[in-house]
């Protein structure tokens, strides 16, 4: 089994130390990914905007490893509001409706103040051909 560590090019990877994801054989651990645009390094003041982007986000990271939301079994959201878990289901549940992962949700501080919503997902991929 080979270890592979994908990056999404945001600046915090290499100044922080970490990795977007990492696949570890059949299993794709991606790191809490924030709303941030990585391409522009912006983020939306808009809670919801910031989830989708999340989610699409992870989706990259996802098909960087050779797998897809599809594999997702466990997710954890953190937001620093536990009000506002509620107004995301429904971005949620469009990501997520069918797939039903293992999921929690933490109310805590994010890195920097302008991040409303960050989500952290496990995967395991169906095939090992990545």
């Amino acid at each position: 089994m080979t270890r592979r560590l994908i990056s999404s090019g945001s600046t915090f990877e290499e100044r922080i130390g970490y990795s977007r994801a990492v696949v570890d054989g059949e299993w794709v651990f991606v790191s809490g990914t924030t709303g941030f645009d990585y391409a522009a390094m912006t983020i939306s003041d808009d809670l919801l905007v910031q989830a989708e982007q999340c989610l699409r986000n992870i989706e990259a990271a996802l098909r960087s490893a050779g797998a897809s939301l599809a594999d997702v079994v466990r997710v954890t959201y953190i937001l620093p509001r536990a009000a506002d878990f509620e107004p995301c289901w429904p971005v949620l549940r469009r990501f997520f409706g069918e797939i039903r992962p293992a999921a929690t949700m933490i109310s805590a501080g994010l890195a920097d103040p302008r991040m409303k919503i960050e989500i952290e997902v496990t995967a395991r991929r169906r095939t090992t051909s990545a």
